[in-house]
C-alpha cells in the first residue's frame, strides 16, 4: 500500500497502526517511492534470542525497592542487590551485530 508524504503527516497514527498489523506502507514523494514503513515484532525478537540461548528469562521477579532512613527524617529508595548476569548487555549487542 502506498501513501503520500502529506497524507502520511495528516494520518500518521492510522499508518503506524497499519504497519503494526503487518502491512508494508510505501511512502511516496510526488509519486516517487522514498521510504517504507514496516512494523517491528519485538516480542518475536525476545523469543528468538531466548531460543538461541543469548538471553534467559528471569528466574524470579525483581525485588521491590526498600525505603531507607537517612537519619534526618527523610527517606530515600534504594533497590536491593540483584544478581548480575553472565556478561554485560554490550557483549550481547556486539554478538547480534555480527
Amino acid at each position: 500500500m502506498e501513501v503520500s508524504v502529506s497524507k502520511l503527516r495528516a494520518e500518521l497514527k492510522d499508518w503506524i497502526d497499519a504497519a503494526r498489523r503487518g502491512e508494508d506502507v510505501v511512502i511516496t514523494d510526488r509519486g516517487v517511492p522514498v521510504a517504507r514503513l514496516t512494523g517491528v515484532e519485538s516480542a518475536d525478537l525476545i523469543s528468538r534470542l531466548q531460543q538461541e540461548g543469548l538471553i534467559t528469562a528471569p528466574a524470579a521477579d525483581r525485588p521491590a525497592a526498600t525505603p531507607l532512613s537517612r537519619g534526618d527524617g527523610s527517606r530515600e529508595h534504594r533497590e536491593r542487590e540483584v544478581p548480575r548476569t553472565q556478561g554485560p548487555l554490550s557483549d550481547l549487542a556486539r554478538r547480534l551485530r555480527r
